[in-house]
């Protein structure tokens, strides 16, 4: 099999499993404004951050090197077991660890979904490097099917809380927890990962490997938790839960297309770490990355473009205040996705302490840009500000990379054309014309069509090669 069938291949069997769902959990945004107030909404919201920055703390980030270590021992046998034992072992040292500071700073935190943290913090763990190992042993339909126990349970159970017990915000963090949980013990049971983790397998060498590489993850994830998370609490610290509610809302469309990204990075980055060093490695990164950047570009376009009919229908009305906010998180995802596109080319390296430094240095932008313009614009500082930063660490990492690995090609005509492009679809989203608006969304299908069309038919003609052989 080719690399590009693949990427393909492997991108398609995680989309099954992560896509759908995720677009259901979009499309059940009518339910969760509805039944919840932006006050309950904002509460979820936060919580859920603070178990993202919580993750990388407790676990450094120890998943991330058993996924890059596992691709380079898939079918050494001793090698795997050590490898999946010493970080587990870690792991549960480490969630022990956490759980007695929980227990001893309890009194001194009066905050009733304090439980919920603790818990949804240490069923992640578990669910997140069980994910891990499943990729790390190229097995992406478990990690594929795993995602999407995860996300169709969490959904079930939100809806089973919200809807018929009427539990509020608690049924919806609790909904979380059980997803977590049915996605960890899933996958230790399909895996078979009680067959590879034993006391005689750990090895104190392997988890200090381990750390050296995961470590420098650390300062990155909290950079990566400034960009999508500071908002939230400066938000709800300075403007109050409703308004982080109001932004919560918005940001579910930039959510929901970043997911997307995410389902193909996932295949992505195993990719360029297995083959950016074969002989035609740059020839190959160059040809996909350039590919990659047509699909997103064209989906960022196409999303803005159709927001203007869509927002009122999917949102209610008390979060109207978040229809400005929208196409600028959006754009910032898109700046997102550039990010992870090059910075695989780090991870292939095994360069982690420049994925922590460029991160550090735009967290920093986001958090100084954030409270510098809250006082002048309100709500809007959390987008401008995640823009501004992600958009200054795509440029930085971009000059990074060329400067120590090598040129990466993004054709001028492709800019141009994106540049006109995006400035009418702004223009249509923000000026208050229907008729523009049309025009809009209409340049931005043609506008995708045009980059994608290659693609399109070379995807079609696979389809049509597969049945006739059949």
């Amino acid at each position: 099999m080719s690399r590009e069938s693949a990427l393909v291949k492997n991108t398609i069997i995680i989309a099954i499993g992560k896509i759908c769902t995720q677009f259901v959990s979009f499309f059940l945004l009518p339910f969760y404004t509805n039944v919840l107030t932006t006050e309950e909404f904002g509460a979820v919201d936060l919580l859920n951050t603070l178990v993202g920055l919580l993750l990388p703390i407790v676990t450094f980030q120890v998943e991330q090197a058993v996924f890059r270590d596992l691709i380079e021992i898939r079918h050494q046998e001793k090698e795997k077991r050590e490898v999946v034992s010493s970080a587990f072992f870690s792991v549960c040292l480490q969630c022990l660890v956490f759980f007695i500071i929980v227990l001893l700073a309890a009194p001194l935190i009066q905050n009733r979904y304090l439980h919920f943290l603790a818990a949804n913090v240490i069923a992640s763990i578990f669910s997140s490097l069980f994910l891990q190992i499943a990729r790390g042993l190229g097995n992406n339909v478990s990690y594929a099917f795993g995602s999407f126990v995860s996300a169709a349970s969490t959904i079930g159970f939100n809806v089973l809380f919200l809807a018929v017990w009427e539990m509020g915000a608690a049924g919806m963090l609790l909904g979380t927890l059980l997803g977590n949980i049915v996605c960890a013990l899933y996958l230790f049971l399909s895996l078979h990962l009680y067959k590879y983790i034993s006391l005689r397998s750990f090895v104190s060498r392997i988890i200090k490997k381990l750390w050296e590489y995961s470590l420098p993850l650390v300062p990155n994830a909290i950079s990566w938790w400034v960009f999508n998370a500071s908002d939230r609490v400066i938000v709800s610290a300075a403007l109050g839960l409703s308004q982080n509610g109001v932004l919560s809302a918005a940001s579910k469309f930039s959510s929901a297309y970043i997911g997307i990204y995410n389902v193909f990075n996932i295949s992505w980055t195993e990719s360029v770490a297995l083959h950016l060093n074969d002989q035609d490695g740059e020839e190959f990164f160059n040809r996909m990355f350039q590919k990659a950047l047509g699909m997103f570009f064209g989906m960022a376009a196409g999303l803005i473009a159709v927001l203007p009919f869509v927002f009122p229908i999917m949102v209610n009305e008390a979060y109207d205040a978040g229809y400005g906010l929208a196409p600028i998180l959006i754009l910032a995802s898109l700046c997102n996705c550039l990010i992870g596109l090059i910075s695989a080319i780090y991870i292939a390296n095994r360069n982690t302490k420049a994925v922590a430094h460029t991160s550090i240095i735009a967290a920093f932008v986001n958090i100084a840009a954030h409270l510098g313009l809250i006082q002048f614009v309100g709500l809007y500082a959390a987008a401008v500000s995640t823009l501004a930063s992600f958009g200054v660490m795509s440029l930085y990492r971009l000059y990074d990379i060329q400067k120590r690995y090598f040129k990466i090609q993004i054709p001028r005509p492709f800019l141009l054309k994106t540049f006109v492009t995006f400035s009418v679809i702004l223009a249509g989203y923000y000026l208050d014309s229907i008729y523009l608006k049309a025009a809009a969304f209409l340049l931005a299908v043609l506008y995708a069509w045009d980059l994608n069309k290659d693609f399109f038919f070379l995807f079609l003609g696979k389809v049509k090669d597969k049945m006739v052989r059949r």
